[in-house]
């Protein structure tokens, strides 16, 4: 008796959450386990204040490494470095919308590049002094995560060549026009 009490409560709980909140989180597999990101959503803009600890809990080791932790992926060894898919890339900790692949070109430097990002804040810039250099850090301007780094030897009248790392980036094609 208890137990038919209690599955039909859990039923009632799903069915009344809103499916799109569901639908607009990223799960990732964290320490063997599946673990849906709370914060992960395609729409929201809103700025995030998460702490470090929330952040761990719901990422990967190799994403929580760069994305947390600034790390930076080896030279040619992301998946979007050699990739020409049409469509968009999201930041891939919270969803936030980044780049369209339009903005994306061949720089041969290891990383994949883009000259322009889809709005204006949709990253933020910070000085990163790392590496005896200065240089000038990219981040998400929704959840702050580590991206990679800008540099002024982009192919376009703006010569910025946005320099991200492939594990931030999650790429969605665009939908396919169908033809009647």
């Amino acid at each position: 008796m208890k137990l038919n009490i209690l599955k039909t409560a859990a039923v009632v709980l799903i069915t009344s959450l809103p499916i799109q909140n569901f639908s607009a989180q990223k799960i990732q597999e964290v320490n063997g386990r599946k673990l849906i990101n709370p914060f992960y959503s395609r729409t929201d803009t809103s700025i995030l204040h998460v702490t470090d600890a929330q952040w761990k809990k719901v990422l990967n080791k190799n994403l929580y490494a760069v994305a947390r932790k600034n790390n930076t992926e080896m030279a040619y060894t992301g998946k979007y470095n050699d990739f020409d898919g049409i469509g968009t890339y999201y930041c891939a900790v919270c969803g936030n919308a980044l780049f369209k692949s339009d903005a994306k070109f061949s720089s041969t430097c290891g990383w994949p590049s883009f000259f322009e990002t889809i709005r204006p804040k949709s990253v933020v810039y910070k000085k990163d002094y790392s590496l005896g250099m200065l240089r000038t850090e990219v981040r998400c301007g929704r959840c702050d995560a580590h991206l990679g780094h800008l540099f002024d030897d982009g192919p376009t009248a703006n010569k910025k060549r946005y320099c991200m790392n492939s594990i931030s980036l999650e790429f969605v094609p665009d939908k396919k026009i169908e033809k009647k």
